[in-house]
């Protein structure tokens, strides 16, 4: 009767020292995230999204957020906190105030990066997002410190994935003539990733989140694209289609109207920040070439 006992014992350590249990999620760590694109890259290095919420829903826009009472609970109960900062989440504060959670490790991703123009878009700069990985994995270190490793290697396997999709990036925008790599985009979100792969925002649509720009700004940017020869003009879901096509139609040109920045979508080809950078750079050179 020994013999199967010990044989059982063996099984069970070899199982877990196993390569695939190595990144297995820990139990019980709680991740919130301000936003989903940031639950995506937290999802990442936890290694189980179920152990990520979002507080932002999915569509909706972080910069004009009305919270619910449900986030105040979610933080509450949170042990990790991640947020973008750089004033992109002024409805932050109040939640946190509210929730009395003495225990919770908060990440400010943004804190320490060179914000331009008090632009807080810098995760749609995939060579910011690694920054914001290791900030992240930093913080559920501290946090879990006994599932050290798993975090180490789940941040460091999506950093090996990170430093590809820069490379693919470059490549696929490459490929549009340098003449035509100018936008007119409906949301400053684009400043970061322009500004790492070579594109140039020469108009936006939108000067204030949750503001729908005047007749005056709007024959500015028809100049504009005219001026520019600028081929597309791009927005996300969240944005009038309406508006957009009579955009494009005065101003002769291209309409896009499904970039993803703020938040992640429902598809599977959208529905992490690797697919939707993909996605938006894939869409951007199509329309641009």
């Amino acid at each position: 009767m020994t013999f199967p006992r010990l044989a059982i014992l063996a099984l069970v350590l070899v199982a877990g020292c196993s390569p695939a249990s190595q990144n297995a999620a820990p139990a019980g760590v709680s991740v919130v995230a301000t936003t989903s694109t940031l639950a995506s890259l937290a999802a990442a290095v936890t290694g189980d999204p179920a152990r990520v919420r979002s507080l932002v829903p999915l569509g909706a826009s972080p910069e004009d957020y009305q919270p619910a009472p449900a986030d105040i609970e979610a933080i509450h109960d949170a042990d990790v906190l991640v947020e973008n900062g750089a004033n992109l989440e002024g409805w932050l504060q109040s939640d946190l105030d509210n929730a009395k959670n003495t225990k919770l490790i908060a990440v400010v991703c943004a804190q320490g990066l060179p914000v331009v123009d008090e632009n807080p878009h810098l995760w749609m700069d995939p060579q910011y997002a690694r920054v914001y990985v290791r900030k992240i994995r930093n913080a559920l270190i501290k946090a879990d410190p006994v599932h050290a490793r798993t975090y180490r290697g789940n941040a460091a396997i999506y950093d090996t994935r990170l430093r590809e999709l820069v490379a693919r990036t470059q490549r696929k925008i490459d490929t549009i003539p340098p003449a035509q790599r100018t936008m007119i985009i409906f949301h400053n979100a684009f400043f970061y990733y322009n500004r790492r792969f070579g594109l140039r925002t020469v108009g936006v649509v939108e000067l204030h989140p949750g503001t729908d720009p005047s007749p005056d700004h709007i024959a500015e940017i028809i100049g504009l694209a005219r001026r520019y020869h600028v081929r597309a003009v791009f927005a996300e879901p969240e944005y009038s289609p309406k508006l957009i096509a009579a955009l494009g139609q005065s101003a002769g040109i291209t309409t896009v109207d499904d970039l993803y920045d703020d938040s992640v979508g429902t598809d599977p080809k959208v529905n992490n920040y690797i697919g939707m950078i993909d996605y938006d750079t894939d869409t951007i050179v199509n329309a641009l070439k």
